[in-house]
């Protein structure tokens, strides 16, 4: 499936939840205590008084009684955050990487030898309700997603379920509040603040050593069906913004109120930044195709020689994409040095590939 592309809509799956539900673990969305014999947890129990917790969300509020043992990420990044946190989810989305467990390299040593969780597709139409059923959950993650109030509810007959924040867009949560409400979940939330200070850190010393990131600009894109161009809200973007650049200035009013979308080549400024990051298929055919486009060839980005080129299927573009608190450090000790020598003001100046 293109990076451009996310799962939003569930079909025609509602009469099996309703069946499901008789054998379903928890009921509603307020309700956690369950059967937890068979548990996906590795690491340290929540918090004293960490329970019960309410977390508010795109379709309301959800309540966590007690410390959920078998959790389902259907968010297509939170299964990061939960693994950060010393648990190990029964069931996982998988979204980009094919990786065993959808569980990225920066995260395979936070299995601490237990069972890979069991992968649930992304089909594009929606959760596999079916699947996460007979998983037997008793928290559902869906935080980095495109939850509709339908798949929501239909979810929530058989577990609580925290899904998106109202306050950003769809796949648009920030990895910080990603982890902090996912840490709240799991009754770890002085743990997921303690985590993402130090991811903070991260940036904050790649931005003292590099002070042109703070006086340039950039953009990330990617060419799908043209260009296509993450908006602020979009966590690949924010990586740059943390970094300190500043996004193109009509950037989200070019596209709108999603994370992401095509722009026309009467759009191709919003290209011609400090710095161009694109996520491609390849880095040889791909690049030349690009740079064969007559208007795009002709921008100064590219005649500078500031370009930043990720191959979309490496480790490294999959971490990209997921931009979670365990694959931004994987992902800037890759990105920074690119980035530096894009903006070095030298157009002579090579912007090389990771070795691995």
């Amino acid at each position: 499936m293109p990076r451009a592309t996310r799962v939003s809509r569930l079909t025609g799956l509602l009469a099996s939840v309703l069946l499901l539900t008789a054998t379903a673990v928890a009921c509603g969305s307020s309700d956690s205590d369950s059967d937890s014999s068979s548990s996906g947890s590795t690491g340290s129990s929540a918090s004293a008084g960490a329970f019960p917790v309410t977390i508010a969300h795109k379709y309301g509020s959800t309540t966590v009684k007690s410390e959920p043992k078998r959790i389902v990420t259907v968010g297509l990044t939170d299964q990061d955050a939960v693994l950060a946190l010393g648990k190990v989810p029964v069931g996982t989305t998988e979204w980009v990487g094919g990786y065993k467990g959808a569980v990225g390299p920066w995260a395979q040593d936070k299995l601490g030898g237990a069972a890979a969780p069991t992968v649930l597709k992304d089909t594009g139409t929606g959760p596999q309700v079916e699947k996460i059923a007979a998983l037997r959950p008793d928290l559902i993650l869906a935080v980095y997603s495109g939850l509709t109030k339908a798949q929501y509810e239909s979810l929530s007959k058989f577990a609580p379920v925290v899904a998106q924040p109202k306050q950003y867009n769809d796949y648009g949560v920030p990895w910080q509040r990603q982890t902090d409400e996912i840490g709240q979940a799991l009754g770890k939330a002085a743990e997921a603040r303690t985590l993402v200070s130090g991811v903070e850190a991260r940036f904050a010393a790649a931005k003292k050593e590099h002070p042109a990131f703070a006086k340039s600009t950039a953009v990330m894109a990617t060419p799908y069906e043209g260009v296509f161009v993450y908006g602020s809200e979009d966590p690949r973007s924010r990586l740059l913004s943390d970094l300190g650049f500043a996004l193109p200035k009509d950037l989200d009013k070019a596209i709108g109120d999603q994370f992401g979308a095509n722009i026309s080549k009467e759009r191709y400024d919003l290209l011609d930044q400090g710095v161009a990051v694109w996520i491609v298929p390849d880095t040889t055919a791909a690049v030349a195709k690009l740079h064969g486009d007559p208007i795009y060839g002709d921008l100064n980005v590219v005649k500078q020689g500031r370009e930043v080129f990720v191959k979309e299927t490496s480790d490294y573009g999959n971490a990209v994409s997921l931009s979670t608190v365990l694959s931004i450090p994987y992902v800037l000790d890759r990105l920074v040095p690119q980035l530096a020598a894009a903006v070095d003001g030298k157009p002579a100046t090579k912007v090389g590939q990771p070795a691995s």
